[in-house]
């Protein structure tokens, strides 16, 4: 049999665009409602700026649990541990924070960034060692365990910073709009846009073109195998959770700058939000955790400017919609 003859007859799978025409449905449709073609213009780019952000936050979520199965609801604890950390950052770079020049504005967002990403790893790591350890497998003691140690966490929270709203302002250069034409675009939400496809990008390389994401794929299917060639699967676990944690503190950050201003129930207040992203998107799916955070943010927007009450419940009707459509979310991951 001629080889090239047989494997061109193997069936290639094709990638699914549905989910992303939908995004653009969705942004097309809002047009004729909203009317103005400025406001609409505000709105998308908003919407977009918003659903990246949500999406950076919930990426570490979808992280953990398409690699290791593991349902954490204390997710919200290291969202806030970011921000509060971005509080105190911030409040020690008072000079590069008020400098009229974008890089030194740009430099203390970089720092207090980096600094959520490192204090809310830190945590992960040990949430990973002292309460989802012991449950590895059993949901329901990791869903009622973690939203213990997301309590605890906020208490401890409120012991360090206090109970009260710190607010917590972009830098002076981030600050206003930009304004093209009849189009307002805050600059600060342009950051956001250009970090969250930063880390899109970058999971979709660490988790596709990388050996590392290699391993840790090939440990979810089969564990007894990768650790027969020698690599430590249970490592490689620790550093998915530590990695995902890091990825909330960045979310946190980001959400803060975004809201100017946060709370120790920052992070309870957002986990609803990125439970409803990972949902419609497919739960474990980078990919699908992308284009529902895109949904959400732009559903947001677009009902909040059309009907202010509906918002409240916008994004659930929307996950109702997509789950009636594809029960299994919007890509689905084929193990689960």
């Amino acid at each position: 049999m001629n080889i090239a003859s047989s494997s061109a007859a193997v069936p290639q799978a094709r990638f699914d665009l549905i989910p992303l025409l939908l995004i653009a449905a969705l942004a097309l449709g809002a047009l004729p409602l909203v009317g103005s073609a400025s406001s609409w213009a505000t709105l998308t780019i908003a919407g977009l700026a918003m659903g990246l952000i949500v999406f950076v936050i919930a990426s570490g979520l979808t992280l953990v649990f398409g690699l290791m199965d593991v349902l954490n609801f204390g997710h919200g604890v290291f969202i806030a541990l970011g921000a509060f950390v971005a509080t105190t950052v911030m409040g020690a770079m008072g000079g590069f924070v008020a400098s009229p020049s974008l890089a030194a504005n740009l430099g203390a967002v970089a720092v207090a960034a980096l600094a959520g990403i490192v204090s809310a790893a830190a945590l992960g790591l040990v949430f990973e060692r002292v309460l989802v350890r012991p449950v590895y497998g059993m949901h329901l003691k990791q869903i009622l365990i973690t939203m213990g140690g997301m309590i605890i966490g906020e208490e401890l929270i409120k012991l360090v910073w206090g109970p009260q709203m710190i607010p917590l302002q972009p830098p002076e250069s981030l600050r206003g709009a930009l304004v093209v034409g009849d189009v307002a675009v805050e600059k600060f939400r342009l950051v956001a846009v250009v970090v969250g496809l930063l880390v899109f990008a970058g999971l979709l390389w660490l988790l596709n073109r990388t050996k590392l994401g290699l391993l840790i794929r090939a440990g979810v299917q089969d564990r007894e195998m990768v650790e027969s060639l020698g690599y430590r699967i249970r490592r490689l676990f620790v550093a998915v959770f530590v990695a995902g944690s890091g990825l909330a503190g960045l979310g946190g950050v980001l959400w803060g700058l975004y809201q100017q201003s946060v709370i120790p129930q920052i992070g309870a207040q957002v986990n609803t939000l990125i439970f409803i992203v990972i949902i419609i998107g497919g739960l474990g799916s980078t990919l699908g955790c992308f284009a529902g955070a895109l949904l959400v943010g732009l559903m947001a927007n677009y009902c909040g400017f059309l009907a202010p009450k509906a918002a409240l419940f916008s994004n659930i009707a929307l996950m109702v919609a997509v789950l009636l459509w594809r029960p299994q979310g919007l890509y689905p991951v084929s193990h689960r």
